[in-house]
């Protein structure tokens, strides 16, 4: 099967659950004449990707509450942000995906890319990774569990990043301080300013009504980040600034750009 084919079949499977409202892997393997394996990978991918829900046997539409919001679906905000970010990967790259809801919606976007090595620190991110069609190569920080970021964190962690070297850091985060940088409720920004020291370039993935949120905790200052990639609603004076700290800005819009 191509990679053609399996984007026409999981875009024909996001609109049957949209007209029909709920579809079974049984319906959806007899009409796509493939196997429930395939099926079911199809649908964990679209879930993550924030198009559907999976319920025992199959699927139903996302509730219109979660649709184009920041609850348990992924807004389209965060879709822009994600495809603004992903079109920045190239074959072959060696990356670095931070533990968080913008970070992950970009992983159903990279199927297309060749011979990506991928490292993370979430399990969320590694799952989703392992659902694409074609899998990256998959690297894991281990470390200690930190329920709060729901990612591994940690000296363990920092070791093995300090045993590679990469192409892209994605990484969100809390709020961003036009002067001093990114800003987290997390005390724990070591692991963060680890992937940032072993990335050639650092790109933050953050929506735009987090942009000028002072939080005390500073996680990574203007001088460790190339790119910021945030929506179309960042005010102009926001963009002068953030540009003033020699941070290549990308502002993607509903459709991506």
């Amino acid at each position: 099967m191509t990679k053609r084919n399996t984007q026409q079949r999981r875009h024909a499977i996001v609109a049957l659950v949209q007209e029909q409202g709920e579809v079974s892997v049984d319906a959806l393997t007899r009409r796509f004449d493939t196997s429930e394996v395939t099926i079911r990978k199809d649908l964990a991918l679209l879930e993550t990707g924030g198009l559907l829900l999976r319920r025992y046997g199959g699927a139903v539409a996302l509730p219109a509450e979660m649709v184009g919001t920041d609850g348990a679906g992924v807004s389209e905000r965060k879709l822009a942000i994600a495809r603004a970010a992903a079109a920045r990967i190239r074959d072959h790259n060696r990356i670095i995906v931070d533990s968080g809801t913008t970070t992950r919606a970009m992983i159903p976007l990279l199927g297309q890319k060749r011979g990506l090595v991928v490292m993370t620190n979430a399990l969320n991110v590694a799952a989703a990774l392992r659902e694409l069609e074609n899998e990256p190569t998959l690297l894991m920080t281990g470390g200690t569990w930190d329920p709060h970021s729901e990612s591994f964190q940690g000296q363990i962690a920092e070791q093995v990043l300090r045993s590679y070297d990469f192409d892209q850091l994605f990484i969100g985060a809390d709020g961003v301080d036009l002067e001093r940088g990114t800003t987290t409720f997390n005390e724990l920004v070591g692991l963060s300013r680890v992937m940032a020291g072993v990335a050639r370039e650092v790109v933050v993935m953050v929506e735009s009504d987090k942009i000028g949120r002072r939080i005390p905790n500073l996680e990574l200052p203007w001088t460790s980040i190339h790119t910021l990639v945030t929506d179309d609603a960042l005010p102009p004076s926001a963009r002068e600034s953030i540009r003033a700290h020699g941070v290549t800005l990308v502002v993607a819009g509903a459709d991506g750009n």
